[in-house]
Order: structure tokens, then C-alpha cells, then sequence
């Protein structure tokens, strides 16, 4: 693990309805739904902690007691895994890696965009730069995202943001760039626009779901207005925002899984079951019986 000294904090939103895995996340957060053995927001948090981040801030709602029942301590489970000799499996439930987190839990009354979400959290980051990762999106490669992303903030103390080339087909869907001068993966961003359509797009390259965030970021997010929805939007700050800071974006090596879809939580299940070599073989077998 990278011991990083420049990002310490990282924010999750995840006080979100999860309407599109209704009736599942009705009971179950959509973030607590499970990829194989682990629920998706911990591919987000692990992802967090082997980026060298000591601090883990949630934004959540008070229905969602579940997530932080999950990254405690449950001492009696432990006790009873060991005295059965599932040692193993003692260590999946009370990962060691998760005592030596801080987590923070904060309500957020009303979900009103991912800049409101990110707001929430302003008095915990405490003028510090930070990461803020969304659950939704899972990344799979060699080098996390998050360290590709801190490779570059390293260089530049610049805010980074994750990219990548998004079909015509899905551009409204997400914040779009129009690219500067560009050194191999890594662009400086001239400018962007949130959810544009294909025709107005500044380019077919997309935000994804990893920032890293200088703290000057509140005041531009404090001065945005809300859009047709009633919702702040981070790219709208993050437009404001370059109007006096440079800020940076790597177009990032590795696979990526929409799993705020139902088609992407699919594909990611299935990618990760054919990654693992306890499963692997049949899956493809299942795969093949159905076909």
C-alpha cells in the first residue's frame, strides 16, 4: 500500500434511492448489493484504502444503516469463525485493513446532485485535498484509477479527474470535456459540460466516477446554481473552477463497470467471476449451457 501524505480523506456518496434495482434496494442498499462475495461499495472503499487514504467519508441517508453495520467491527461473528477453526473467513469479516480506517457517516437530508452530496462533507475535509469516488462505478486493473489519478496530482497539485471515451450513443449521460494540451493518457481540461448532447459535445471524452479534488472545490460548488432539477452539479463547479486553477484528467488504463445499471452490475459479476480462478471454469461451463 502507497502511504501518501497528500490525500488522506476520500468522500462516498451513496445516499442515493437506487430506484433502478427496486424492488432489491428497497431493503438492501444498492451499494451493499453483491459483486461475487463482496458488496460493490467495498470494491470503492478498498480501492480507497490501497490508495493510501486513512479517512473514509460516506454520504448517506438514515435508511441505509446497513453500510455502516458492514464496516464495523462484528466481534461476536469473528469469535464464533475462529472457535470453528475459519480463521479464513474471520479475516473476511473484520478485514485488517479496515481497522486502521477512520470512517464518517453524514446524513444528507435531501439527495440534490453529487456537488450537494460532496458539500455535506466540506467541515471533515478541512481545507485538505481529497478523493471522492463514486461506488457506482467499478474499475478493474494492474494500478487502481485512484493511483493513477495521484501519479498525476503528484507532479501537479492540480485537481484530476478520471476519463474516458464515451460512444455518441451515451454522451448525455455524463460530464464532457473539451481536451487541451495532451502528454500521452493525461489532458489538460480547457473546459466542461455537464450531460450535453452528442451534437453539442466539446468532445467524446467523459468524467468518470474518480476525482481528486483540491479544496478551493467548496467555493465554486457554494456558488453554483442549481440546474433544471434542483441539483448542484460537481461538473458545473469543476467549470468554474478552471476559470482560475488548472485541473487535469487521465483517460485511465483498465476495465470499467456501470453498476448503477442493471446491465453493468451484470457484466461486472460475470467479468470478475471469469478473473477468479476458483470460478472461472464454471462459469464458462454455465455460460456455455445456456447458449
Amino acid at each position: 500500500m502507497r502511504d501518501l501524505k497528500l490525500i488522506k480523506k476520500a468522500v462516498l456518496p451513496v445516499a442515493g434511492l437506487g430506484t433502478r434495482f427496486l424492488p432489491a434496494s428497497k431493503a438492501v442498499p444498492k451499494e451493499m448489493l453483491p459483486i461475487i462475495d463482496k458488496p460493490l461499495l467495498q470494491y470503492a472503499v478498498e480501492e480507497a484504502i490501497e490508495s493510501g487514504i486513512k479517512e473514509i467519508i460516506f454520504i448517506t441517508n438514515p435508511e441505509k444503516i446497513s453500510i455502516k453495520k458492514h464496516f464495523e467491527n462484528n466481534h461476536g461473528m469473528e469469535t464464533k469463525l475462529i472457535n470453528s477453526g475459519k480463521t479464513d473467513l474471520a479475516q473476511k469479516v473484520n478485514p485488517y485493513q479496515f481497522s486502521k480506517i477512520k470512517f464518517h457517516y453524514i446524513n444528507q437530508d435531501e439527495q440534490n446532485g453529487l456537488g450537494h452530496a460532496i458539500l455535506q462533507a466540506e467541515r471533515l475535509i478541512e481545507n485538505q485535498p481529497f478523493a471522492v469516488l463514486l461506488p457506482d462505478d467499478l474499475f478493474h486493473s494492474k494500478k487502481s484509477c485512484l493511483n493513477q489519478l495521484l501519479d498525476i496530482y503528484i507532479k501537479t497539485k492540480a485537481s484530476v479527474l478520471a476519463l474516458n471515451k464515451v460512444d455518441e450513443i451515451d454522451i448525455h449521460k455524463y460530464g464532457v470535456i473539451k481536451p487541451g494540451a495532451t502528454d500521452g493518457n493525461t489532458i489538460k481540461i480547457d473546459d466542461i459540460v455537464e450531460k450535453p448532447n452528442f451534437e453539442n459535445a466539446p468532445s467524446d471524452i467523459a468524467v468518470s466516477g474518480r476525482y481528486i479534488l483540491n479544496p478551493t472545490i467548496f467555493k465554486y460548488l457554494k456558488s453554483t446554481k442549481s440546474d433544471l432539477n434542483g441539483e448542484i452539479q460537481l461538473t458545473d463547479a469543476i467549470k468554474l473552477l478552471l476559470e482560475v486553477e488548472e485541473v487535469y484528467g487521465k483517460v485511465y488504463e483498465g476495465q470499467k463497470f456501470d453498476c448503477g445499471s442493471k446491465k453493468g452490475f451484470v457484466h461486472a459479476t460475470i467479468a470478475l467471476a471469469l478473473k477468479d480462478e476458483t470460478l472461472k471454469e464454471d462459469i464458462k461451463n454455465i455460460i456455455k449451457d445456456i447458449f
